[in-house]
């Protein structure tokens, strides 16, 4: 009997199955994959992304795995670079391969004690009262207080489960690959410049030595899931460039859509859905995998809390209430981007204009905010801007305030040294630090780093602590 089985490990299965460890919750998570991705596609974590894996004491084995780049040019590709003065110690694009990222997270919730299995895939389903009963491809069943469908686009869970999938079918796709160019350097560069400035999906640049990273608009839209072939790319290539440049000896290739669709619901009593089986869109922006992974550290506290019995009554359905919203967002700033990509008139005329309202600061931090997360507010009643923000790593005397997140705890920063977390001490941590840089006496902040509370009442604190952390110990 597991607490929670999670099927699929991909980066949201992963980062889940750790969260949940972190509590002390038994998870077993299912990858119906027996290897690794063939294909190397390098990802970006983006502001909000870093700041996580920060609070969780992953960042430096990341870093040590990827690029850091500087923040900008994200939306739409528009050239323009990060404003000043971003509100994060992180702000920079950790650029790092697929593959890596995804061991490096299973790793992690290995250590922390998850069981992962692989050729494992989940066919069926049946939950009531107590739990959910799992079966297996090859027949076995399994028992867990709850699944978590973190399986993808193509969510099985989600179709399982039944829960509508509303949205818009792909319509453009585009392949991608890292391939050798048969051609001197020279004699496509300015080619591929040109052609590339009139078309934002199209791309031709070093990924390597002597190794290409080609972007091409395929010819339809494709049903199929498998990779594309070296043949699509070449004529592609002709019908675009009038040359295939001699393309040959490819790395991976794979294609991808731009299907919009979004889940009506994330949880139908003891089975969730997190990541790309609750949301897909164009990858225009590079927002999914973060966006998969922020679901996780949203859902795993509160899913945890269930678990071990002192989650308030409702806990378990704000992940949803704020989770859901955030994604309907990135599908809207996906789709506007999308149209920016466009070669009509129309949308090039608007693409235009905005690249002239970017030079407004305002207007590029806006955008920038919105793509890497950091500007995401929760709606936990009227206060301050800060409550229901995530705070940054601010310093504090026993260093840097993600540093004492490691736990996946609660945590009160008093600046008063007055209150205290009597009674919810073992989900909460506290810090009296009065030199602390912060514009509030105090913060209660949960374990996702989103501020919770801020005041100097005893009470008012007492409240909110049985809002987020449940009934007081006795």
């Amino acid at each position: 009997m597991f607490d929670v089985i999670i099927a699929g490990c991909g980066p949201t299965g992963a980062m889940l199955a750790a969260e949940l460890r972190l509590h002390d919750v038994r998870v077993l998570v299912l990858e119906k994959e027996t290897e690794p991705a063939s294909f190397v596609r390098i990802v970006g974590l983006h502001i909000r992304s870093i700041e996580l894996m920060a609070m969780r004491g992953l960042l430096e084995r990341i870093l040590e795995r990827g690029r850091q780049r500087p923040a900008g040019s994200y939306f739409a590709a528009i050239d323009k670079p990060a404003p000043e003065g971003l509100d994060s110690a992180y702000a920079y694009l950790l650029g790092i391969p697929q593959p890596v990222i995804v061991h490096l997270l299973e790793e992690h919730a290995i250590e922390l004690g998850a069981q992962v299995r692989h050729g494992c895939a989940v066919v069926d389903f049946e939950q009531d009262d107590d739990g959910v009963t799992v079966e297996l491809a090859d027949g076995e069943q399994l028992r867990s207080r709850y699944l978590v469908g973190c399986d993808g686009g193509r969510s099985t869970v989600r179709k399982l489960l039944g829960v509508g999938f509303p949205g818009e079918p792909a319509r453009t796709e585009t392949l991608m690959g890292e391939m050798e160019v048969g051609v001197p350097q020279e004699e496509f560069a300015a080619k591929a410049s040109e052609i590339g400035e009139a078309d934002k999906r199209f791309s031709l640049r070093a990924a390597g030595v002597g190794v290409y990273r080609v972007v091409v608009p395929a010819a339809g839209v494709s049903d199929r899931a498998e990779p594309p072939t070296l043949e699509d790319f070449k004529q592609q290539l002709r019908t675009i460039a009038g040359t295939d440049f001699g393309v040959h000896s490819p790395r991976w290739l794979s294609r991808f859509g731009d299907a919009t669709r979004l889940a009506e619901r994330y949880r139908v009593g003891r089975v969730l859905l997190a990541g790309d089986a609750a949301h897909i869109h164009p990858p225009i922006g590079g927002q999914g995998l973060n966006l998969g992974v922020q679901d996780a550290f949203n859902l795993g506290w509160k899913l945890a809390a269930q678990i071990r019995g002192w989650a308030p009554e409702t806990l378990l359905d704000t992940y949803q209430a704020e989770r859901h919203p955030v994604a309907a967002d990135v599908l809207d700033n996906t789709r506007a981007q999308t149209e920016l990509l466009s070669t009509g008139p129309g949308p090039q005329a608007v693409r235009r204009l905005l690249t002239e309202l970017m030079d407004f600061d305002e207007v590029n931090r806006h955008l920038m905010e919105k793509i890497t997360a950091i500007g995401i507010r929760y709606d936990f009643g009227e206060g301050p801007d800060l409550l229901g923000r995530r705070l940054h790593d601010i310093d504090v005397k026993q260093g840097h305030l993600y540093g004492l997140l490691h736990r996946g705890r609660g945590l009160l920063l008093d600046r008063t040294e007055r209150l205290t977390v009597d009674g919810w001490s073992d989900r909460v941590d506290y810090l009296a630090d009065p030199t602390a840089v912060l514009d509030a006496p105090c913060v209660l902040l949960r374990p996702d780093g989103h501020v919770a509370w801020i005041g100097d009442d005893q009470q008012d604190l007492a409240d909110h602590l049985s809002r987020w952390f449940g009934k007081p110990a006795n």
